[in-house]
Order: structure tokens, then sequence, then C-alpha cells
């Protein structure tokens, strides 16, 4: 196997370095909310947001005045996103049934898909106002039926941003906040005097907010590890380094620990990339965050194989995975770990992101080895229940229940066996023995 890096980014290392130093303030910005609450919300978003006003929570007047505020065409443009997003979502939410089977005579087995009862949807807003974070958390939410959604994004020049909460209310939000970061996920997560905490917290953000995330876990659920944007380009030569450097720069601009690499079998393809970035980052306006980016987490990785291609980027298990080969259905059918996947010179991450119906929410830090992005499912809790309905089913399900239960060394439990075999088998088993 020949695998050669043209281009790495900061050694592991130095990257485990900076998560150390983002774990630590996390955990005593968490305690800090825990402790103290309201007030240190409102230190936080003095600090870092330099905004206080009399209340987080937008009423129904302020959230109307923000709307008025939202140009024609971007609401339009609002509205076909949702409708897109939505549709996909609904078609998901079909798929996943209630079931209940007789699976032996007289015992009958089901699940039922329950909406999590009160979500905490983050919309990230620090550097980019993420106005599609409202529709792919809130109104994912809504579809599934999640009965209280609360969403939360950080103010824009001391005010909520029109665009991002015209997204939140129209996705179906009850409750809107204009906090950001881990004031806003702790808040949401851990409860305050003037906020109720959720069941659940999802939303990407930057490295804090993940961190956030990871740190309540298990008080709260989650959607998934949703760190700062990942991109991979797997590109052979039947495309050009244009396309190439505009899909990696592209996602690189989202800030400046944003994972971009290219994984080509095309050594030409792969010094011609080179080049056009650094072409393209002479007039990218947000070149300056995009070739921080670029600099320290870019990578170029040249392959012999199209198999060899394949193992490196399930081992990368990146966010983003741009597909633009002479293949790109194989990849699909073969690649195992990866956030999503968009196929074909045609489309774009971007399409992604914003507009094109699946949702942006996706797992980052190889997480999409064990799992896949945010979806209508993550807001439903299959809960499995149980009857039975014969005498003879409770006795012969009884007698061998009591007998694995005593194998086990489990007395107790071989007695909730055995009483059902006595009371409906008639037949005479009790403490140390099991049902035979």
């Amino acid at each position: 196997m020949a695998i050669t890096y043209l281009k790495s980014g900061k050694p592991e290392a130095e990257r485990a370095q900076d998560d150390a130093k983002v774990r630590g303030i996390v955990e005593a910005t968490l305690g800090d909310i825990e402790k103290r609450g309201d007030a240190a919300v409102r230190d936080l978003s003095e600090k870092f947001d330099k905004y206080s006003p009399p209340n987080f929570r937008l009423s129904p007047s302020e959230i109307e005045a923000a709307m008025s505020k939202v140009a024609p065409r971007d609401m339009e443009d609002i509205k076909f996103a949702q409708d897109q997003i939505r549709n996909f979502a609904q078609a998901q939410r079909a798929s996943m049934t209630d079931i209940e089977v007789e699976t032996m005579p007289g015992v009958i087995l089901g699940h039922k898909n329950i909406p999590v009862q009160s979500v905490g949807c983050y919309v990230p807003g620090g550097k980019f106002p993420m106005v599609a974070s409202a529709h792919m958390s809130v109104l994912t939410a809504s579809v599934a039926k999640v009965p209280r959604i609360v969403a939360s994004a950080p103010p824009q020049n001391g005010a909520p941003h029109p665009a991002i909460v015209a997204a939140m209310h129209m996705g179906g939000a009850h409750e809107i906040y204009v906090l950001g970061g881990m004031q806003a996920v702790g808040a949401m997560a851990l409860g305050t005097q003037t906020v109720d905490p959720v069941h659940m917290i999802v939303g990407p953000g930057n490295a804090f907010v993940a961190e956030a995330k990871r740190q309540l876990f298990g008080r709260v659920g989650i959607d998934l590890f949703a760190g700062p944007t990942e991109t991979m380009v797997i590109a052979d030569n039947t495309v050009d380094a244009e396309l190439c450097a505009t899909d990696l720069l592209g996602q690189a601009e989202h800030g400046y620990n944003s994972p971009a690499v290219l994984l080509t079998n095309s050594e030409k393809l792969a010094k011609e990339t080179l080049a056009e970035i650094d072409r393209i980052l002479e007039i990218l306006p947000t070149a300056e965050t995009a070739r921080t980016s670029w600099q320290d987490y870019g990578e170029v990785i040249l392959c012999d194989t199209y198999d060899e291609m394949l193992a490196v980027a399930d081992d990368i298990a990146s966010e983003h995975v741009q597909v633009m080969t002479d293949r790109d259905d194989w990849f699909l059918e073969n690649m195992t770990c990866y956030g999503a996947l968009f196929l074909g010179p045609r489309t774009n991450v971007a399409n992604g992101d914003k507009v094109i119906g699946t949702n942006h929410t996706l797992p980052t830090k190889k997480a999409g080895r064990y799992t896949g992005g945010l979806w209508v499912g993550k807001f439903l809790k299959t809960h499995s229940y149980q009857k039975i309905l014969t005498n003879e089913a409770a006795t012969l399900v009884g007698e061998y229940g009591s007998r694995l239960c005593m194998l086990e060394g489990f007395v107790g439990h071989a007695e909730q066996c055995n009483i059902r075999v006595r009371r409906y088998g008639g037949k005479n088993v009790g403490y140390g023995t099991a049902a035979e």
C-alpha cells in the first residue's frame, strides 16, 4: 500500500493539547452555571457577546419585530429550504413504524416510537449566523412532534439575528432565547431560575459547544458530537483542480480549526489543487479564516488505488465526504464511516448545509464510526412492551424463564416466573427450585 501525504496538518499531539484546554474551560463554566444559574449565564453573555437584555427569552412581539426585518426574498428562500428539509424528514418519519407481533400463541411483543419530551436546539452564530441550523434541529424536532422545543442562538451586533429568529419560529420553536455558546447549552441542559431544563441537547457548534455537550451527556441526551466542520474530497482525474479547491476551501472558511482533506489517486490533480488553493486564497473574502484552517488542518493524501482511497476515507471518517470519481456509486456501496456523502460533481456540501433537504448536523472527530447524523429518528425513543394473553403462554414462558434465572443464581427472579406457573399452570414450584 502506497499512501503519500503531500501536505499534512497539525500533529495529533498538538490537537490533543488544544482539546485538553477546551475541556478544562468547559468544565469550570458548566460548574459555574449549575451553581449560579441566571447570574452566571448573564456574566458569560456580557463577556462573550456584550449582550445583557432584561430577558434572554424573546416575547411574541419581539419575535414578530425581528421577523419583520427579514427581506421578502430571504423569507422566501428560508421557506423553500424548510420545505425541502420538512419533506425529507417526513419521509424518514414515515419509515419508522410502531410494531406489534404475536411471537408465539398468546405472547404479544411490540414497540412504540415516542418523541423526546423536551429538546434544546443550539444554533451557532459566532463567526457566521447559521440560519440553516435552525431548520435542521427545530424543524426536524417539530416533524417528530416533540412537545417542547427550545431554541437558542447568540446575538448579532447586540440584537437577535432576524433571519435566525424567523427560521426558529417558522420551524416550530416554542421558546426562543438569545444566548450563545456554552452559556446557551448549559442553561438549556442544566436549567436556571428562568430556563426549565430540557431532556436533550442538539445542534452543531464550535469546540466549546461540542465539549459542553460531551460533558453533559448522561445528564441529558445529545444528538452526537458535532464539532468544527470537517470535509473530505475524494477525487480522481475525472474532475479538475478548481472544483476540488473550491470544495475544500468552501468548508475551511467555517473556522480556524476545520479539517479539509483531498484524497486522490492522481498526483497531477493533487499538485494542481494545491496551486489552485493558493490562487483562491488570494481572492476569497473569507481567506483569513480559510487560510489558517488550511495551513493547520489541511491535508492532501495521494493513494495508488481506489481500494486504498476507500480504506483511508473510512479511517478518517470525515463529516462531509464529496466524491467525484468514475465510480461514485462504488464508494456509496462500500464506504462505512462518514457523516454524509455528496456524490458526483453536480452536488456539493453547501447544498446539504443549506437547502437540499438532508440534515447538516453530522458526526465529527471520527464519530461517524458509530453514529449517523441528526435526523427525525434522533428525536424519537423506541420503547418496547410485552403482554401475555393466555394461561398456556404464561406457563410455557414462565417455565423457561424460571430455569434460566436459576442458571444465573437469581432466585428472586425465578420466583417471579414461578408464581405465574403456579397461578396460571397449576404447577407447584417455589423458592429455590426451577419450574421443570
